[in-house]
Parts: C-alpha cells; sequence; structure tokens
C-alpha cells in the first residue's frame, strides 16, 4: 500500500504547483500511509456450526451469503478459522467424555477434508461451485488459513454463497473420537480498497470426486484480449482401498503415489506426482499441563498420533492447506479443451479434484 500511495503522491506533485510538502519533523511516508484507505472486512460466517448429525441442518456443511459493499476493491483475502471443541484439553474440565467414553461428545478428533467453495444459492446442493481453498483440518485442533480470492470474488458474475465442507463423522460409542463430533468456522473477507488488476475471467471446470483412471475431458472459452490463461489443479488423494502395489506406503489411497497428466487441447501440459514428505513439520511434541487428556501431544495436530500426523502423503498433511498445481498457457481467444487422469488408480480409492481456468490480459 506504501507504493501506491507514493505513486499517486508523485504524479499530484509533479502536476501542480501549489502542493504542500510535509510539516517539519512530520514523515512523509506515515503521511501518506495515514491518506490510504483501510481495508474493509466482511463477516461472511461467524463460528457457525459444522457437525456430524445427518438429521441437522449443518451437517457437514455451513454456508453463508457474500454481501459485498460499495466500492473498488484492489484486493480480496479470505481469513479463515477453524475452532475444534477437543482443544486446548482444558476445556474437557467442563466437558468431560460421557462415561465409558474417551472423548468429549462434541469432539470430531480426526482429521477431515477442509474445503471452502463459491456457490450460486439458487442453483441445487449438488452443483459445483468454485474452490477457493483446499486443506485437511488437524486432528482435533484449531486451523488459521489465509487465501488471496481477488479474482475469483471480485469477478463474481452475480450473487453467491461460500460454502465451508466439513465431512465430519461421529463415533457413537465415543471410542476414537467424540459422539457428536463437529467444528466451529469462522470465515472473513478483508478487502483492500483500489483499483484491481482482474482476470479477464475465472471458471471451474471441475470440482469433484474421481475414482477411476478414465481421461475427464473438460472445455471453457478464452476471452478476447487474453495473452495469459491459468490453470488451477487442486488434488488429494483419500479412500480406504489397499493397493499392494509399490507405489503405496500404506493401506489407503492417500498412501499412494500416483501420476497425473494435464492436456490442454490435446498436448500435454504437465505430469505431476502429487506428494507431501513435509508432514513431519507437522508434530511438534508437546508436555501436556491442561490436567486433562493425554499426557502428551502434537501442538499442530492435538488428537493425532505421532506417527499417523508425521506420515507423508497424497497431496496433503493434517492441519495444513493444500496449494494448487499452476499451469500457465499462451491460448489464442475461443474455445479449448481440457483433460486430466490419474494413473493407476486402484478400485475403491478416489481423488478429490477441482481445476479453475483464469485469463488475464498481461
Amino acid at each position: 500500500m506504501r507504493r501506491a500511495a507514493i505513486g499517486f503522491f508523485l504524479t499530484c506533485a509533479c502536476g501542480t504547483s501549489s502542493s504542500t510538502p510535509p510539516a517539519p519533523g512530520v514523515d512523509a511516508g506515515a503521511a501518506l500511509d495515514a491518506e490510504a484507505p483501510a481495508p474493509i472486512t466482511v463477516t461472511v460466517l461467524d463460528r457457525a456450526h459444522i457437525g456430524s448429525d445427518g438429521n441437522a441442518p449443518d451437517f457437514h456443511l455451513a454456508q453463508g451469503p457474500v454481501k459485498m459493499p460499495a466500492g473498488t476493491f484492489a484486493s480480496a483475502m479470505l481469513v479463515v478459522d477453524l475452532e475444534s471443541p477437543c482443544f486446548p484439553f482444558s476445556k474437557w474440565k467442563d466437558t468431560p467424555p460421557p462415561a465409558g467414553q474417551n472423548w468429549p461428545a462434541e469432539c470430531d478428533a480426526f482429521d477431515r477434508n477442509f474445503e471452502l467453495a463459491l456457490v450460486d444459492p439458487q442453483a441445487p446442493k449438488e452443483t459445483a461451485g468454485l474452490e477457493l481453498v483446499r486443506a485437511i483440518t488437524p486432528f482435533g485442533g484449531p486451523l488459521h488459513l489465509e487465501e488471496d480470492v481477488t479474482d475469483a470474488v471480485l469477478k463474481m458474475p452475480a450473487a453467491r454463497d461460500l460454502a465451508v465442507t466439513i465431512p465430519s463423522y461421529s463415533d457413537g460409542e465415543g471410542k476414537v473420537s467424540g459422539s457428536h463430533g463437529g467444528w466451529y468456522v469462522t470465515a472473513k473477507l478483508v478487502l483492500t480498497p483500489g483499483t484491481p488488476k482482474l482476470a479477464l475471467s475465472t471458471a471451474s471446470l471441475f470440482y469433484g470426486d474421481v475414482k477411476a483412471s478414465d481421461p475427464v475431458p473438460l472445455t471453457f472459452e478464452v476471452p478476447a484480449g487474453a495473452k495469459r490463461t491459468v490453470l488451477e489443479y487442486r488434488v488429494t488423494g483419500h479412500g480406504g482401498a489397499t493397493d499392494p502395489s509399490s507405489a503405496c506406503i500404506g493401506p489407503a489411497e492417500e498412501f499412494c503415489k500416483r501420476t497425473h497428466h494435464v492436456l490442454v487441447d490435446g498436448a500435454s501440459a504437465g505430469d505431476f506426482t502429487p506428494w507431501r514428505a513435509d508432514c513431519k513439520a507437522l508434530c511438534t511434541v508437546t508436555k501436556n499441563t491442561d490436567g486433562a487428556g493425554p499426557s502428551s501431544y502434537c501442538a499442530e495436530n492435538p488428537c493425532g498420533a505421532t506417527s499417523s500426523v508425521r506420515a507423508p502423503r497424497a497431496n496433503w498433511c493434517p492441519g495444513s492447506k493444500t496449494d494448487p498445481i499452476v499451469i500457465t498457457q499462451a491460448l489464442a481467444p475461443g474455445a479449448h479443451t481440457a483433460s486430466f487422469a490419474i494413473d493407476n488408480l486402484f478400485a475403491g480409492g478416489q481423488w478429490r479434484v477441482s481445476m479453475t481456468v483464469k485469463s488475464y490480459a498481461e
């Protein structure tokens, strides 16, 4: 913001002889910062509950309208805070596990998919939205996320909701997780006033589960004036199938290395093996002094077993965001095709996939 403000100040100073210099002893940079419009915060969800009761309206989902204020904005940042009833463990003193159970009833102690997307509130629920952020919840812990969503939010074609999905499931016996586990999510947009440099277009090409290795064909349009087109390919591997091949280090698709192929107009745009080997950084072993819960825990994943938290996985780690694979192409305006395929996907396994296309004038 300092740089933009200085540019404006210099233009004005050179264009008129009536400019007034800062008073002696006044820092010019501080004066410019004071003149810059303050960011505007829009709260979309405030501690909205996402639960595991299939009969409740908050089953797996919290959703709220994105109400944009009047004005022109240079950027939009999505700020998300996830809260777990499991942690800190001091909560257990007031809400202890029910008799015969190991976890407080509202505690979801597992790592779950954590996805945020823009959706059309008038469309059927099964209609795919435009994914903004993909993460995996910590094992029963809090998480803070920040994501630049300028192109998606400031180019919304009509009214949109922010949909937050966590497929939380309960353990009725309360042995490995709470009997009514859930989460609380707060989501805000921080809007910075100014002139935006937006994508000419932003569109979701695919958002869903892939359970076979067959190519998934897609079509899209590049608008007039576009010089650069970007595909964002978000993928994470899941599912409980056991593949005995050497591509897997454990008994589920999340522990399998698979080669992904992305094609644009029939030509290869890249081959990728999405894999995270840095999960061990998300387990800082900490002594528990809260007087409830385990004697020690991973600070970033308080309810997870150390070995499970630290294991490498199919492009995700518990308590971490999964960034997209970004593919940049110089495509002429008009109709184009894209496709992706996943090698050797084992029966019973699946990959969660989204692909977004953005076109830019520069």
